[in-house]
């Protein structure tokens, strides 16, 4: 049995006072956020900013503290059974222009509920629910935000 290690994040917009989430289309057709193998001498968090970059293109982004979260599956390669974890942070942008790599056939700004709806996996939708309970609850994104400024 092999084990691989992947980082990535679910990406946000704000930027028009209402939260926008990027998924991405695999080659494979199944949607999902942008991630990737950790490489060599990496941390989690400069694995998922990289991967950001090469798959989005997005530059510029600012990691919510306190959002971190880890899902596990398992699949064949090659007859071997792989074992793979992926570590989710939670970042935002003011971006919506994206630049695609070759590993993705299409992107999408979803709403919540849409974005819910346009991920293949149980586990990215469990990803995306804790994110958005996170959200409403943070006091510079969520609903104490608007009960203070009230």
């Amino acid at each position: 049995m092999l084990t691989k290690k992947s980082s990535g994040a679910v990406i946000f917009n704000n930027s028009i006072g209402e939260k926008y989430f990027l998924v991405l289309l695999y080659g494979g057709g199944h949607w999902d956020f942008p991630k990737g193998g950790i490489e060599e001498g990496e941390s989690e968090l400069e694995a998922a900013k990289r991967e950001i970059r090469e798959e989005t293109g997005i530059q510029e982004v600012e990691f919510v503290e306190g959002f971190r979260r880890i899902i596990s599956y398992t699949y064949t390669s090659n007859g071997d059974v792989v074992v793979k974890s992926v570590v989710f942070f939670l970042a935002m942008t003011n971006s919506f222009q994206v630049v695609l790599s070759r590993e993705h056939k299409a992107y999408a700004w979803l709403r919540f509920d849409d974005a819910l709806e346009q991920l293949t996996f149980k586990t990215a939708k469990q990803v995306l629910t804790d994110v958005y309970t996170f959200l409403r609850n943070h006091p510079a994104y969520g609903e104490a935000r608007k009960m203070s400024i009230a």
